[in-house]
């Protein structure tokens, strides 16, 4: 099936104080081609009494495709036995992808660092996991993160795998907070994206000592060069989920049907701008 540029996926991060059943319904009723979920959506099922079965069930009765799936981070720099956790709790999470229909897991490093050498070693592990479920992995950067937090590392790690189904997961936040926004990725190639988050980014630096900033505003209020990267993807064919990831504060408190509207609403628009022959 060939897919078009400009489907649309919600990650929960941007609704994170919704429970998981509102959050797959506001997700739905704004119109989402998709939605991306979170291992910590399942550990809060987990945490109140349900089980893994009963988490799926949920997911399958909100009545909209789950397109990316998060593993639990950390795993590309762990060592001794909370590596052997995460690599377990790595392979649950690619059975509970088959069990969604969702072909496409995500990670990003997580708050543990080290030897980018070790975590080419710890991503061809992964990718062989996944392999063995017919699953694709992508591997983001966090432009405040020790070792993984520019695009060049990251694609530095991701040929060093060397593994067909792992790819790049870009993200227009972390691009732009790297110094890569607009056409900063003009160079890679368009068949190593294999997703694109996206939130737009405040003026503001981030404070010092945050790693996982929750500042990211929704697309078209922030600095971010929307015209140049949407287009730009569309040059290169990219027809993966654009998954819209932007945790702040002031968006959980607000309705997460208002904030997921407002979300779809605003991106078409930018959509429009960029590749005006975009359908949707």
């Amino acid at each position: 099936m060939k897919h078009q540029f400009g489907r649309l996926a919600l990650h929960t991060w941007t609704i994170d104080t919704t429970p998981l059943a509102t959050a797959l319904d506001a997700a739905k009723k704004a119109g989402y081609d998709a939605v991306e979920l979170r291992r910590i959506d399942f550990k809060r099922c987990f945490d109140a009494g349900m089980s893994n079965a009963a988490v799926l069930d949920l997911i399958r009765k909100g009545g909209i495709k789950v397109g990316i799936l998060g593993v639990e981070y950390g795993w590309l720099f762990a060592t001794g036995d909370e590596s052997k956790r995460l690599f377990q709790v790595f392979r649950e999470t690619c059975q509970n992808a088959v069990a969604l229909d969702c072909d496409m897991l995500m990670s990003a490093p997580g708050q543990i660092s080290g030897p980018i050498r070790d975590a080419i070693i710890h991503l061809r592990a992964a990718g062989d996991i996944a392999a063995e479920f017919g699953l694709k992995l992508a591997i983001e950067f966090n432009s405040q993160h020790d070792v993984l937090n520019c695009l060049e590392v990251q694609r530095e790690l991701v040929s060093g795998a060397g593994k067909p189904n792992c790819g790049l997961l870009l993200d227009a936040y972390h691009l732009t907070r790297s110094g890569a926004g607009g056409r900063g990725f003009e160079d890679v190639p368009g068949k190593d994206i294999f997703v694109f988050q996206y939130s737009d980014v405040p003026a503001q630096p981030v404070p010092a000592g945050v790693r996982r900033p929750t500042d990211r505003l929704a697309p078209g209020k922030g600095a971010v060069k929307w015209r140049e990267m949407l287009a730009l993807l569309a040059e290169k064919n990219y027809t993966g989920y654009l998954s819209y990831e932007a945790p702040n504060p002031e968006l959980w408190a607000q309705s997460p049907y208002d904030v997921a509207r407002e979300g779809i609403v605003l991106t078409r628009k930018l959509l429009r701008e960029a590749v005006p022959n975009t359908v949707n």
